[in-house]
């Protein structure tokens, strides 16, 4: 057992610099900041909904209370503001950069997988599971508005975080990856995928966090937008390392990849 685990580890590890995978979490967390951020805020603001959207799936995914969650709303234009200020333009060039973040994500799983790149006009997918991250993060963020301080409210915030993230995840790779890995193939990446996410909820409660008041006092609303941003490159982190353990656990086993593998 000892030899599988240092053989996954050593997989997992090579498998990682060759992806770079840093880098393209880095490159994750600035694309989320520019293009998917904003899509959100204005798509917030726009509901009838109650609850102010992004913020409250940064402050809930950063673990945040009191005047740190404070700090982070304050870095986001009430919902009027936005509406009025945002052109139709603007809206269309958030939404072509935002299906790049997709085409950023689907090329990542295709070095992960050893796949070859799909070809130029899957950008349709990509523009598809942009729309199916938005609502995922929406959803999760609105989960926590009924029932203000009730069990129901931790419930349905539990199930939407892990019951709908490995479903969201799952489905991502299968589709991003047009079928090309078979589902069962890529359920493990999923699971793994959600429980890093878990992890560095826990993690970001603990030290981003405090990070957040410090920052703000030291460098203003700067500070407060660095730890947000290092707190998406944790994420795109966990996007990338969920479906890179899956791969390995696969390489583990050693069966086969592809559908085309399966059939033969």
């Amino acid at each position: 057992m000892r030899r599988g685990l240092r053989r996954a580890v050593a997989e997992l590890w090579t498998r990682g610099r060759e992806i770079e995978l840093l880098h393209r979490a880095m490159a994750f967390a600035a694309l989320c900041f520019v293009t998917l951020v904003p899509l959100l805020i204005v798509i917030a603001a726009a509901s009838p909904t109650q609850g102010s959207g992004i913020a409250d799936w940064l402050i809930d995914g950063l673990g945040l209370s009191g005047r740190s969650a404070d700090r982070v709303s304050e870095l986001f234009a009430s919902p009027r503001q936005v509406l009025s200020t945002t052109t139709a333009l603007g809206l269309t060039a958030l939404a072509v950069f935002g299906i790049a973040l997709m085409g950023a994500v689907q090329n990542a799983y295709e070095r992960i997988w050893g796949l070859p790149a799909g070809a130029w006009h899957t950008v349709w997918r990509q523009t598809v599971a942009l729309a199916g991250l938005i609502g995922y993060i929406l959803a999760s963020a609105w989960s926590g508005v009924p029932w203000q301080d009730t069990a129901a409210r931790t419930a349905l915030r539990w199930f939407t975080t892990v019951v709908a993230g490995v479903l969201l995840f799952w489905w991502l790779q299968h589709f991003l990856l047009d079928s090309r890995v078979p589902w069962r193939t890529l359920f493990p990446g999923a699971l793994c995928t959600v429980v890093a996410m878990i992890g560095l909820r826990v993690f970001s409660r603990l030290v981003f966090a405090p990070l957040v008041v410090d920052s703000a006092v030291s460098y203003g609303a700067v500070g407060t937008v660095l730890v947000v941003q290092s707190w998406l490159i944790g994420v795109g982190y966990t996007v990338y390392a969920g479906a890179l353990a899956g791969w390995t656990l696969h390489r583990v086993r050693g069966a086969p990849t592809t559908t085309a593998d399966t059939a033969g």
